[in-house]
């Protein structure tokens, strides 16, 4: 049952004095059942939905109860009160006309605000005037504002350009996750994130990196993704697999190829040298044909005069 949208006369009815009598027999008369509890649906809310306060463990015989703001029984805090039979409902100072009493003790709040934020009591009576005190907590959080992503380019060339992206949002408590091609990015050696998640650096960037990107900010009550961003990743031919331009690689064989000519022909002067083919001295010093060019002509010519 909703609450009356009057306000409360001045000055309390006689049953709301019982609630006062019985304040003190709250605390000295502690149940011998299962504890009174209290559990808000949802725990955790966003602003401006709706909320219900759940009452577990409720006693029987019951006389009346109240609702209070606040972590205790504060009769200037008084929401609203309640009389069983006949049916009685009164509102208190702080009732804003957005909340509705039920009969089984349960409060609900309409559009709640971020100012809703905080403890609630409620107050149980018996028909043998015997109180009990449950406590229960709101929690009303801000829905997160859909983020933007910043890109330092969004057209680069493989090996060769970085890319630096930036999640955009001025909410705050929130987390922050990647997406690429619409499933959660999964990092590689080349990709780093910054300490909170904002910043996705990505060097040194590919071909297989090119795609849309998303940032996905969230809270404990909603969640909101940025417009895809398109990175596009250019291939350039003067470029290898490995990133070198194609006058470093032709540098590369080309001193290759030069140090394994000198191999060769080293090779080639240690063989000769061993099988003795390059010293011609040492190799015909028993023979006449071995002399001085000199020396076989002087032979050559005592053989002519003979």
């Amino acid at each position: 049952m909703e609450l009356p949208t009057a306000p409360a006369g001045k000055g309390c009815v006689p049953w709301q004095g019982l609630l006062l009598a019985v304040l003190l027999s709250t605390f000295w008369n502690p149940p011998t059942t299962a504890q009174l509890t209290i559990e808000s649906m949802p725990t955790n809310v966003a602003e401006g939905k709706d909320v219900i306060f759940l009452v577990r463990n409720l006693p029987g015989n019951l006389a009346a109860y109240g609702w209070y703001k606040g972590d205790k029984v504060d009769h200037h805090q008084q929401i609203a009160s309640y009389k069983i039979g006949p049916v009685e409902i009164t509102p208190g100072p702080v009732y804003s006309g957005r909340e509705t009493i039920y009969s089984n003790g349960s409060l609900l709040f309409r559009n709640v605000t971020q100012e809703d934020t905080g403890y609630y009591t409620l107050q149980v009576i018996n028909t043998s005037y015997q109180g009990e005190v449950g406590t229960g907590q709101l929690r009303v959080y801000q829905p997160v504002a859909q983020p933007s992503i910043q890109a330092s380019n969004t057209t680069v060339t493989e090996h060769q350009d970085p890319v630096v992206l930036t999640c955009l949002t001025n909410d705050t408590g929130i987390s922050i996750q990647w997406f690429f091609n619409n499933q959660s990015l999964q990092l590689t050696e080349r990709m780093k994130l910054s300490q909170d998640n904002s910043t996705l650096t990505i060097d040194p960037i590919r071909r297989e990196d090119a795609g849309d990107y998303q940032c996905e900010v969230s809270n404990l009550v909603s969640a909101s993704k940025s417009d895809l961003l398109r990175l596009d990743v250019k291939y350039d031919p003067t470029l290898g697999s490995s990133g070198l331009s194609a006058g470093a690689i032709g540098g590369i064989v080309i001193g290759v190829l030069a140090g394994v000519a000198l191999i060769a022909a080293l090779v080639y002067f240690l063989y000769i040298r061993k099988t003795g083919g390059y010293d011609g001295l040492s190799s015909c010093s028993n023979g006449p044909k071995c002399a001085h060019p000199a020396n076989r002509e002087g032979v050559n010519t005592g053989r002519n005069q003979g």
